[in-house]
């Protein structure tokens, strides 16, 4: 029996950009791209590349902070749909679609995948060429968004955590190299086990 199976859903790639610059910055701005090379390490220039990153508050229950850790938040991965639900609770007009993508720091829109933020972790996004993405687990909200978006359109930023629970896409990285583009069509393999009962 095979370990990941693959589905029948699909995920076109809409929208690529990379962070340059790090969040302790407290602005977030993904920088739009038309392809995205990967390598193990991520996209070359990204602030979250690298094959190892220091730990931070998420995993502060397994390490101290500033630990060297395995980096499996190499991209941010969200979904058109989901991202769109958010923008028209936060009261934002349909023409910040884009400048949302970039405000919450995606690396990958997505459309296609129904309820993307709970796809299994482990999950597969697979490319044309091969270049595969593992999904680690759901980004949850952090206020830095918060903080870029009520820069950009005052008041607004306040509800995003809100809004945005359940819905700010996963975080992932790179299994197999390749190159991203727009327009691409990835497929979602998951993994083939039964729910854990806990």
């Amino acid at each position: 029996m095979q370990a990941l199976m693959p589905t029948t859903l699909t995920a076109r790639v809409v929208w690529l950009g990379t962070q340059p610059d790090p969040v302790e910055k407290l602005v977030i701005r993904s920088v739009p791209l038309t392809e995205m090379p990967l390598s193990f390490a991520g996209y070359a220039g990204e602030s979250h590349a690298g094959e190892t990153r220091p730990s931070c508050s998420r995993v502060l229950k397994q390490h101290k902070r500033g630990t060297p850790i395995r980096n499996v938040r190499q991209l941010a991965v969200v979904s058109a749909e989901e991202m769109a639900e958010v923008a028209a609770t936060i009261g934002l007009e349909s023409a910040d679609r884009e400048a949302l993508w970039a405000w919450v720091g995606a690396s990958l829109v997505v459309e296609g995948i129904p309820d993307f933020t709970h796809v299994p972790p482990s999950s597969r996004l697979q490319g044309p060429d091969g270049v595969t993405l593992v999904v680690d687990m759901e980004n949850l909200p952090c206020q830095e968004p918060a903080v870029t978006i009520d820069k950009a359109r005052p008041g607004m930023g306040k509800g995003f955590k809100r809004a945005a629970a359940g819905k700010r896409g996963v975080t992932a990285w790179v299994e197999r190299e390749g190159v991203l583009r727009l327009g691409d069509v990835l497929v979602l393999h998951v993994p083939a086990q039964r729910a854990w009962r806990g």
